[in-house]
């Protein structure tokens, strides 16, 4: 367990790591405090009442007691009761001003918006070092907010795809369940993640946050203490209260994640890597985009060029390669267009290869009667909103929203949310700037890539297994060749990773393939 001088996340003791968006993740709070003042402070000044009433919204008080951590219109609920000032409740899509709660609400969510795309969004990179620290470890990680702009801040950070789960104020209504300090979104969290509450951290920096993680009886509550409120924190629930993420140790159980400082270049390392395939057969598999191909802003610009696409040829005559990827099988394959390759699309729900191998089937085939619903009742219901875009891939539903008013995000989710709630055997996914309806199953690359060393026979002590890749999705893939293979990540900027090597970009990459052909062809000296 975790002490104020040492806290340690192990693998043993957690399955899962809950985060606070706002003060915790994102640098958001000071914007939502603003846009919180100017819409009371314009409020205010209209209103007629007692100079206690109509003084103006004051951010370290009114901020953090009455408004910080709750939905919306709880916080104005609140906050206007301390003033003994009442307004109806309205309606949702009332226009924004002073009439209502819900008006007053959009006219702060309006005032939000504005200074989101304008000034965007800053991340705390100690928190998102130990994201990746604890998926590295294979600690499942969920996000919540009582925020409905939840995905467009995650969208405008690049993190949505850091989160495997995503509790927000959308999901508030969605599910008719109170926000915080009750301990409803917690707990809902916990379960789409399929943890344990006491083999689940919450990390809070909010009073209301670690009063509804302490009331969800969590196993360890941690308070981020940005405001000088520790004693707060501490009075009302956390465990254990840090000044900053980097005092959160993640310890390295059974699959060692290395630090960035210890991952040797594949290419400085290749005499080993040839010393450890001495006696063996290669088998390769690698992700696409970010590995094969730069990312890109859009999908269809990731073009493999001539070169890379020479070298995987070359490398397909002397063993195995494999392609795993997030994109459609058959996208990715025309993208690569080498016919002699293994592909995994969608994550690995689907698999086929040259025609000597036999394994066509896959994972997701009993899941596509509810897929063909699913597509058929969501594009009915975001067909009025302008800018999106249902991308239907045989074992994906994919809700692109790049082109979409911010302002329409939320709605856009609450479609895809209500869809889900009709199809328990299908799970919610996020991607940049896009809603993913994928099979409900407990599968990833990891296990793709297990099966299908198995399904080729390739699961074998004198088989060197070599998986390549960029992504946070490719951390599983790494774990699943701890003991039997070798994890090679490709990044620009180091961060923590089960992966052995590391290289620097897709150029990198060709070259150390290059290298590979020409110790490949079986067992050699």
């Amino acid at each position: 367990m975790a002490t104020p001088n040492n806290i340690i996340i192990r693998k043993n003791d957690f399955d899962a790591a809950i985060f606070d968006l706002d003060g915790v993740v994102t640098k958001t709070m000071s914007t939502h405090a603003l846009a919180w003042k100017k819409a009371f402070d314009e409020f205010l000044s209209q209103h007629q009442g007692n100079d206690s009433a109509v003084r103006p919204f004051d951010i370290e008080t009114d901020y953090m007691i009455y408004v910080d951590g709750k939905p919306r219109l709880e916080g104005i609920k609140s906050f206007l009761q301390s003033r003994k000032i009442s307004l109806p409740a309205g309606d949702p899509k009332e226009a924004p001003g002073f009439r209502s709660i819900h008006a007053l609400g959009n006219l702060k969510n309006g005032y939000f918006l504005e200074k989101v795309k304008k000034d965007g969004v800053e991340v705390y990179q100690s928190t998102l070092e130990f994201i990746r620290k604890l998926k590295a470890q294979g600690i499942k990680t969920g996000i919540i907010s009582s925020s409905k702009n939840c995905a467009l801040i995650l969208d405008s950070a690049g993190l949505a795809e850091m989160f495997e789960v995503r509790v927000d104020g959308v999901d508030l209504i969605k599910l008719n369940i109170p926000g915080k300090p009750a301990p409803d979104m917690f707990l809902e969290a916990a379960r789409q993640l399929g943890a344990e509450p006491s083999r689940t951290v919450i990390i809070e920096d909010a009073v209301s946050g670690v009063e509804a993680a302490k009331a969800g009886g969590f196993g360890l509550v941690i308070g981020i203490s940005r405001l000088g409120n520790r004693k707060d924190l501490l009075q009302y629930g956390a465990h254990v209260v840090v000044n900053d993420a980097a005092e959160i140790s993640v310890a390295h159980d059974d699959s060692a994640a290395r630090k960035p400082a210890e991952l040797a270049s594949a290419i400085e390392s290749f005499a080993a890597i040839k010393k450890s395939a001495a006696t063996k057969s290669i088998v390769v598999f690698l992700d696409y985009d970010g590995t094969l191909t730069p990312i890109v802003d859009t999908p269809d610009k990731a073009i493999l060029s001539p070169q890379t696409r020479d070298v995987l040829i070359e490398l397909s005559k002397k063993c195995v390669v494999g392609i795993i990827s997030g994109r459609d099988m058959k996208n990715v394959k025309t993208l690569v267009g080498i016919d002699s390759l293994i592909y995994a699309g969608s994550h690995g729900f689907e698999i086929t290869g040259p025609r000597e191998f036999k394994e066509s089937s896959s994972k997701g085939i009993a899941f596509l009667p509810a897929l063909d619903q699913a597509q058929k009742v969501l594009e009915e219901a975001i067909s009025q909103i302008k800018g999106v875009l249902v991308e239907r891939k045989k074992f994906a539903i994919a809700v692109h929203y790049r082109l979409a008013d911010p302002a329409d995000v939320p709605e856009i989710e609450h479609a895809v949310d209500k869809v889900n709630s009709l199809h328990q055997d299908l799970r919610k996914a996020y991607g940049k700037k896009v809603f993913e309806l994928q099979p409900n199953i407990d599968w990833h690359k990891g296990k793709a890539l297990l099966y299908l060393l198995e399904a080729l026979g390739l699961d074998k002590e004198n088989v060197l297994s070599l998986y390549i890749g960029d992504d946070v999705t490719d951390e599983d893939a790494f774990r699943a060749l701890e003991n039997k293979g070798i994890g090679i990540v490709v990044w620009d900027t180091p961060f923590p990773t089960a992966a052995k090597y590391s290289l620097k970009n897709t150029d990198e990459v060709r070259t150390f393939l290059s290298l590979l052909i020409q110790i490949c062809g079986g067992p050699h000296e």
